[in-house]
């Protein structure tokens, strides 16, 4: 386990994505602050969600099969059955996870949570996105380099608005991987529902978290110069590859993998 010996300290007086996406998955470790954001957003907030955990496992179930036995997932958020090491760890016994997150909390549940098969192996960094270059120095204590990697992104680099450079934090992350790797990655829309995306915009930004949805066109830029997997990018409940079909539903969410060339 990747930490400082003095822990960060848990900020229960403003709210935070992880937290507040706990609460809209149903989830209790959160707090009222966090709540407070959940509540005002509208019901469809809940379904994003929803759809959103879908699309990671599918996704992550899909590459296991296809014999990715190496996963990066950034932006973790609090751990919710079942975890995608359980996922991939029951496709892959061997599969080794590395999970990272910047919210204490989520570093306190992972170290009683993230409890790997004796085969496999979890770990969790505490780190920011918005510094690659530390995640990486990490990963590559624990992940081999010269194997593919699958780069997990659900959900988060619609927190981090164009001038906090989401692209080229991305094009870091990805241009470290070997080929034969894969970047999953979700992301809110702001073309699908634009007058919804806008509501959910402004109650997070009251809660002092600022979004940065984007258009599909926005949101493919992240794929650029890699191969898209079969569907391509599509919303969250369109993507599946070798499993029955989801419920047919609206999504405001925007879905795709990746590989790298």
């Amino acid at each position: 386990m990747n930490a400082d010996a003095s822990r960060p300290t848990i900020d229960t007086s403003n709210p935070h994505p992880a937290r507040v996406y706990d609460w809209l998955l149903g989830g209790k470790d959160n707090y009222p602050v966090d709540e407070a954001v959940g509540e005002r957003l509208p019901p469809e907030a809940k379904d994003a969600a929803r759809q959103n955990r879908a699309f990671m496992n599918r996704a992550a179930a899909w590459l296991a099969s296809q014999g990715v036995d190496q996963f990066l997932d950034i932006g973790t958020g609090i751990p919710t059955a079942p975890n995608l090491h359980q996922i991939v760890q029951e496709v892959v016994p061997s599969a080794r996870v590395v999970y990272t997150d910047n919210d204490p909390i989520v570093l306190r549940h992972a170290e009683a949570l993230l409890v790997s098969r004796p085969e496999g192996m979890t770990d969790y960094i505490q780190a920011d996105v918005r510094e690659p270059l530390e995640i990486l120095a990490h990963a590559r204590t624990l992940l081999d380099f010269e194997r593919p990697i699958a780069l997990s992104l659900i959900a988060l680099m619609h927190f981090l608005p164009d001038d906090q450079d989401p692209f080229g934090i991305v094009g870091t992350l990805v241009d470290a991987l070997p080929s034969g790797s894969h970047l999953v990655l979700s992301h809110a829309s702001s073309d699908i529902f634009p007058e919804l995306s806008a509501q959910v915009a402004a109650e997070y930004a009251k809660g002092g978290i600022q979004l940065g949805f984007r258009t599909r066109a926005e949101v493919d830029r992240f794929f650029k110069g890699l191969d898209l997997v079969e569907p391509g990018l599509v919303t969250a409940p369109e993507w599946f590859k070798d499993t029955a079909r989801p419920d047919a539903e609206g999504s405001g969410i925007y879905a795709a993998v990746a590989r790298i060339p």
